[in-house]
C-alpha cells in the first residue's frame, strides 16, 4: 500500500477541505434502466422522479428479454452532475431495478428516435415539404390532397431541425417516441 502523497499546507488535496466543490452547471443525461417486467414497476421508477421534482425529458421502454422477464426503460434527464448522481442511486435502490447505466458518461453511445410529422399545405410549400423530406431522408407513409405523413429516424437534434423546417410549411401535428440509446462498442 502506498503512502497517501499530501504536501503541507495543500488544501485543494486535504481531506479536510470544505469547500464545496459541486457544479451548478445543468447537464442533460441518457440513462438505461434494466427492470423486471411486472406491473407497478414504471410507476416506482416514475414516482422517483416526480416525487423529488426532477424532470423527464424522454422515456421508452419495452420488454428486452422475453425469457427473463426483462424491460429497458431508457429515460433522458436534465441535472446537476450531483442530482444526476442522486437519481442514478435511487434508482439503483429500488428493488426490481437490475442496472442502471448512464449513456452519457460511460462512453460513446447511439441515441435514435422515430416521429411521425403531419404537414398540411398545397402548392409550393407542399413542394418544398417534400424536397426538404428527401434531404431528411423521411419517408411519405402517408398522403392526401391536402396534407402529408412523413416518417423519419434519428438524433434527436436532427429530429428537432426537421420540426422547425416543417413548421412554416403547414405542420399540424407531431408523435414522437423517445430516445432509445446503446452503448457503443464491447
Amino acid at each position: 500500500m502506498s503512502a497517501l502523497k499530501i504536501k503541507k499546507g495543500a488544501t485543494s488535496h486535504s481531506a479536510y477541505n470544505l469547500r464545496p466543490t459541486f457544479s451548478d452547471v445543468v447537464e442533460k443525461h441518457t440513462l438505461a434502466v434494466l427492470v423486471e417486467n411486472e406491473p407497478g414497476v414504471l410507476a416506482r421508477v416514475i414516482g422517483l422522479f416526480s416525487g423529488r421534482g426532477y424532470n423527464i425529458d424522454s422515456l421508452t421502454v419495452a420488454e428486452v428479454d422475453h425469457a427473463g422477464h426483462l424491460s429497458r426503460i431508457t429515460i433522458v434527464t436534465s441535472g446537476t452532475p450531483q442530482v444526476i448522481e442522486q437519481i442514478k442511486a435511487q434508482l439503483g435502490r429500488i428493488v426490481p431495478v437490475h442496472d442502471v447505466h448512464d449513456l452519457t458518461v460511460e462512453g460513446r453511445s447511439v441515441e435514435r428516435e422515430l416521429a411521425m410529422f403531419k404537414v398540411a399545405g398545397t402548392g409550393e410549400k407542399r413542394v418544398e415539404a417534400l424536397r426538404l423530406a428527401d434531404i431528411f431522408r423521411a419517408s411519405v407513409v402517408d398522403s392526401t390532397l391536402g396534407s402529408f405523413i412523413f416518417e423519419i429516424t434519428g438524433a434527436p437534434e436532427k429530429i428537432d431541425a426537421f420540426a422547425e423546417l416543417m413548421r412554416p410549411l403547414g405542420l399540424t401535428d407531431v408523435a414522437r417516441t423517445g430516445v432509445a440509446a446503446l452503448a457503443r462498442g464491447e
